[in-house]
């Protein structure tokens, strides 16, 4: 893993930092059918370029990777990893992530929720993606203690990008 901080270079200094869950990696493959999936596939895929033209930093972890590789369908698994391949910094799951998972976990969230919001907080990452409806209202009761924002990556979106 790089480092989570950059020395001397404060949060406010550096580019945005952006933890994507696997909701959200999924959203550009999901059925385009309904308005709000295709919106938020669309606020994705922006996300990514922004990514790629190094305006913003992905933060992923290996929690990502094992809920990808968990995925069924062969095709969207693939085109998932591809997508991974260009996160800048990789979490590494280590105890202190799995012991701040069981006190999120203790705070009503689900496992996978907890351990990739506490991989986000390692990383000092400025926000936390998810289209997961229940986790984004679960964070909200409780944002005062989580160390990172998370939200919805259409609201963030046209949060960070209003003129």
């Amino acid at each position: 893993m790089r480092s989570a901080g950059q020395a001397g270079i404060t949060r406010a200094q550096r580019m945005p930092r952006v933890y994507l869950d696997v909701c959200c990696l999924n959203r550009p493959f999901d059925d385009q059918t309904q308005d709000r999936i295709h919106l938020e596939a669309e606020a994705v895929v922006l996300i990514l370029a922004r990514f790629q033209a190094g305006e913003w930093e992905w933060v992923s972890s290996e929690a990502v990777d094992f809920e990808v590789d968990q995925l069924p369908d062969a095709t969207r698994r693939a085109n998932v990893q591809r997508l991974l391949g260009h996160a800048q910094l990789t979490v590494p799951v280590t105890q202190a992530e799995t012991e701040r998972m069981q006190q999120l976990v203790a705070l009503g969230f689900r496992s996978m929720d907890a351990l990739h919001i506490a991989c986000a907080e390692v990383a000092a990452a400025d926000v936390f993606l998810s289209t997961d409806d229940r986790l984004l209202r679960r964070a909200a009761r409780v944002a005062a203690q989580l160390q990172v924002r998370a939200e919805n990556p259409l609201t963030w979106l046209r949060e960070v990008t209003a003129p």
